[in-house]
């Protein structure tokens, strides 16, 4: 997913979002915590977006070389549900396969709304203008607004649903039931495009930039600079795959930091590019609320004098986010199903989960509902509240799988790790402190969801899994108490 995030929540990471009035619930927790005061929204990063940008680099590169070190413990492929349970044991992996479920859910939440954004600003390339209540979310917390300021919808519900989101995560479910095998050719063609409408946009933008539209560099101060990096946080999810190649490095202890910590030096440039020129070429605080904010800021600059030859270039880089978009949302919806398809053999759900299709060969059912789970919601909400959720859900699955690392170095300091973090304690415990502070930029809405969505999973683990699985003692029988 790394690369596709840049296109969709970049606008509400640089301009936050305002609401009517001062609302505890719409505050970001640190600051409530520090002032003890309700605001009307949450501060965007403005042009220091690209401060935050590197606030999270720091953070990935904490939280990556953890993962490599967990990851290489487990010779198997897997996602950090399938190491948490060879390792931690059922608790901890039920927790963080239902965190994961919530994390890949609004991830492709995320990444539809962007998309169908995306698709009616190429509709509108073609001058072709679709009924707007069917092209945007039921669900506008900052209402919604045309080029010129107009209000086209009061802050809130209304009646309406974005279809092309829907219908994206519909069509790309129908094909991942009937089975695709990821190409590693196709995948790296479609990064390889996304990477050059990136730089085709930062070429094309440089000489439209006013400076002034920079000033002043950090309108809300370190207060923005951190809840920017809470959400523009999503960008960088898909990082961690990187960090489970520990046991195919010949010198994993010299490959895996420099595999992770290039990866994230060359994101962190392109990104800091783009928030940099996002903010140079339109005020900063017209992107809020904007999930095609990158080609939306294209078109504005093609209609103004001397900009008509930003036409073709804004239809390239629809056409690389594009691309990019479809392949995160497959690889999302193929991992979320797999998700659920793990939990169920592991009989933490319900076996219909498991059933594998007859003739495709794939977890059909499992499949079907990932895409339900995805697509309607995605229909519904606007681009903050699902990035939001798919954020704290990211990043608290990473506190856990920092956590994993220091209680197995305590438990098991002999067990055979094909790459360890170096210096000893510092990489995972400074990856739970920024990880949680980044949780903290986080509104207070956001952690209540997010604590429901995680005691809705106690309540299922303690009332239904823990006497299915696997662990349970049956009738008759003594209770197993080491898994396979």
């Amino acid at each position: 997913m790394i690369g596709s995030g840049i296109f969709t929540v970049v606008g509400t990471a640089m301009a936050g979002q305002t609401f009517p009035a001062a609302d505890l619930n719409d505050t970001p927790l640190i600051h409530w915590l520090i002032y003890h005061t309700a605001m009307a929204g949450r501060p965007g990063a403005g042009p220091a977006l690209a401060l935050s940008m590197v606030l999270v680099a720091v953070v990935c590169a904490f939280t990556g070389l953890c993962y490599a070190e967990l990851a290489s413990m487990i010779p198997i492929a897997g996602s950090a549900y399938t190491y948490t349970y060879a390792t931690m044991g059922e608790l901890v992996a039920w927790i963080i396969g239902w965190d994961l479920i919530l994390e890949y859910a609004f991830s492709n939440m995320s990444v539809s709304v962007g998309f169908a954004a995306h698709i009616v600003d190429l509709l509108d390339w073609f001058n072709i203008h679709p009924p707007l209540r069917w092209i945007s979310p039921a669900y506008l917390p900052t209402g919604l607004q045309d080029f010129a300021g107009n209000n086209l919808y009061n802050p809130g519900w209304h009646l309406g649903f974005n279809i092309p989101a829907f219908l994206v995560v519909m069509v790309l479910t129908v094909i991942l039931v009937r089975g695709i095998r990821e190409s590693a050719r196709a995948n790296n063609i479609m990064v390889l495009v996304k990477l050059a409408a990136i730089l085709v946009f930062i070429f094309a933008a440089a000489s439209f930039v006013k400076p002034h539209y920079w000033h002043p560099f950090m309108p809300n101060g370190w207060t923005g600079v951190l809840t920017g990096g809470s959400i523009i946080f999503f960008t960088y999810i898909g990082f961690d795959s990187v960090s489970t190649a520990a046991e195919e490095c010949g010198q994993p202890q010299r490959d895996v930091p420099f595999g992770i910590l290039s990866t994230l030096v060359v994101c962190t440039v392109l990104y800091s590019a783009v928030a940099i020129l996002l903010s140079g070429i339109v005020p900063w605080q017209s992107v809020m609320g904007d999930a095609a904010p990158v080609v939306n800021a294209l078109k504005r600059l093609s209609l103004a004098p001397g900009g008509a030859r930003l036409h073709w270039t804004r239809l390239f880089v629809l056409v690389g986010a594009l691309m990019g978009m479809i392949s995160s949302l497959l690889v999302y919806q193929l991992g979320q199903a797999r998700i659920w398809f793990a939990m169920s053999r592991d009989r933490l759900l319900p076996s219909v989960f498991g059933r594998i299709h007859p003739q495709f060969r794939t977890p059909a059912i499992s499949t079907w509902v990932a895409g339900f789970v995805v697509g309607i919601p995605a229909g519904m909400l606007d681009i903050g509240t699902v990035s939001n959720l798919s954020n704290i859900g990211t990043l608290f699955a990473f506190v856990l799988v920092s956590i994993g690392v220091l209680i197995l170095r305590y438990r098991e300091p002999e067990r055979h790790r094909g790459f360890r973090a170096p210096l000893g304690p510092v990489f995972p415990v400074l990856s739970i402190i920024f990880c949680v502070v980044l949780m903290m930029g986080l509104e207070i809405i956001t952690w209540v969801r997010f604590f429901a969505w995680l005691a809705t999973g106690l309540l299922i683990y303690f009332f239904y899994s823990r006497h299915r699985s696997e662990f349970a003692k049956p009738p008759g029988l003594p209770a197993v108490t080491e898994k396979p």
